[in-house]
């Protein structure tokens, strides 16, 4: 069975963008004559439910990827049908790839670190079974038996050889198309376990995330799969919006899993191990991340502006310790992204995505989330839109942040950027004018800090001041921006 989330979505995407998609190879028997681009045989695209199939592989993929490797399916029932561990997998999961990625990574959305590491983790422990991952499933092959809600059993090892590939229907095509419509409608679905334990988990934004960590919590594992040749291919977003939005999402389903009965440290005590207790952790700290990031963005840049030092001088013995993390830290992020392929610019635009995203994403998760548990608010799925205009289209191959519109977020944003550059040029002034040397030895590390922020933002500048395109911030967001960050900066005098 395939599983297509947005059926209607992936048809328009595939029109629109030229792309076919995979569906899973049922009968083993593919077209000759259809190739790819570099003249791999495509498997026949074949639409089954498990009431004409019953099919034991599901291959789940977002509306918004496709396949790009014709042996995936394969592949990744290599891993269920090892004779040894093989019983105990519940699902293989892909990395996340896009086929529109710049050359800098504008957007921070590449995440090619990540799998990248994976792969070399699994090569270091030499046992592709102790690589469990946690599931976002965009791109996941898993069996049917994990997702209908069964706990795993050791004493119950299925053969492969054993389990039917398909089943003799004996009906109608008529009458086998008019019984699965009542399994298609929304309302068999009512007083039933679906949603709950059968089938994907409803009611939060990251569906994938809480249905992956109960299967794991029932007993099963995971794999990991990153082939050389890519499994599957998708659209990243091609704005600043739809990539502050779709993290927005992300943070907060993974806030709602922490602040629910699924958090990972309660639910899945005792279930799974701590290590991947922790690794569901990081994300669901996700929108708690924006606190300190606004602490350090704002408070250090005042203190900087009136004078004040909040760390040790350049030649306290105490200094060091703060130069070793910075330096220590950077080195390696910069090392560590160059030996995987980015670029210099690609890791800062990752630098300045991260800043961007904690303090507007994951804020207004926290936010949302509070509304949410407070009843003042529902849940809303946002869909991340991926289509863009001519316009935006150029400008997003030439690297130009596309900003276009006026938000909240911008606002945020835009306010933190004006006042930095103020902090940091009230905070040159000071120094100039209040002893010189001496005062810039107490406020070395502030500066360092705020001049790299200052940095970071250079794009909002442009957009604010410079730029005369339609991807360009409103006037009236300069205006306020300005004005927000002179209030602060008297604010923090007075």
């Amino acid at each position: 069975m395939v599983m297509e989330k947005g059926n209607a979505k992936a048809k328009e995407y595939k029109q629109s963008n030229d792309m076919k998609p995979l569906g899973i190879l049922i009968d083993g028997r593919g077209d000759p004559n259809a190739v790819d681009t570099e003249g791999v045989t495509l498997p026949t695209l074949i639409r089954v439910s498990s009431e004409i199939s019953n099919g034991s592989i599901i291959l789940n993929v977002d509306c918004d990827m496709y396949a790009n490797n014709s042996e995936l399916v394969r592949d990744a029932v290599c891993f269920f049908m090892d004779e040894e561990n093989g019983h105990e997998i519940a699902y293989v999961q892909f990395p996340q790839n896009y086929n529109n990625m710049t050359k800098n990574n504008l957007y921070g959305t590449s995440m090619k670190i990540i799998p990248e590491m994976a792969t070399i983790k699994m090569w270091i422990f030499l046992d592709w079974m102790a690589m469990e991952d946690l599931c976002t499933w965009a791109l996941d092959v898993f069996t049917g038996e994990s997702l209908s809600g069964k706990k795993y059993n050791k004493q119950n090892k299925e053969k492969w050889e054993s389990i039917p590939i398909g089943r003799k229907v004996d009906e109608s095509s008529h009458d086998s198309e008019e019984r699965i419509k009542g399994l298609a409608t929304c309302t068999y679905e009512e007083n039933t376990q679906w949603g709950n334990e059968m089938g994907l988990k409803y009611g939060c934004p990251v569906e994938d995330v809480i249905t992956g960590l109960s299967i794991q919590c029932r007993g099963w594992k995971s794999v990991y799969f990153n082939p050389v040749r890519k499994g599957f291919l998708g659209l990243a977003p091609t704005s600043l919006a739809q990539s502050l939005v779709q993290h927005k999402r992300w943070s907060e389903g993974d806030f709602q899993i922490l602040t629910s009965k699924f958090c990972p440290f309660i639910y899945g005590h005792g279930k799974i191990k701590l290590a991947l207790q922790m690794g569901y952790g990081i994300y669901c700290f996700w929108a708690l991340n924006s606190f300190p990031t606004l602490f350090y963005v704002i408070f250090p840049s005042l203190c900087l502006y009136k004078g004040i030092s909040l760390f040790p001088s350049i030649y306290s013995p105490w200094f060091l310790p703060f130069m070793y993390v910075i330096i220590a830290e950077y080195a390696y992020n910069i090392l560590e992204s160059l030996w995987h392929g980015m670029t210099l610019k690609g890791w800062w635009n990752e630098q300045r995505m991260w800043l961007l995203k904690r303090t507007t994403s994951y804020l207004f998760a926290f936010v949302d989330t509070l509304l949410l548990l407070s009843g003042i608010a529902k849940s809303a799925f946002i869909i991340t839109a991926k289509v863009s205009d001519d316009d935006v289209s150029q400008r997003y191959e030439q690297e130009i942040m596309e900003f276009g519109s006026s938000s909240p977020m911008f606002t945020i944003l835009a306010s933190l950027a004006m006042l930095n550059l103020f902090c940091l040029i009230g905070g040159a002034t000071r120094v100039m004018m209040d002893g010189g040397i001496s005062v810039l030895e107490t406020l070395m590390l502030q500066f360092l800090l705020c001049g790299s922020l200052v940095l970071i933002n250079v794009p909002f500048y442009q957009g604010l001041f410079f730029r005369k395109d339609k991807g360009r911030l409103p006037t009236s967001l300069a205006i306020t921006s300005v004005v927000v960050a002179v209030l602060a900066c008297l604010i923090s005098i007075y």
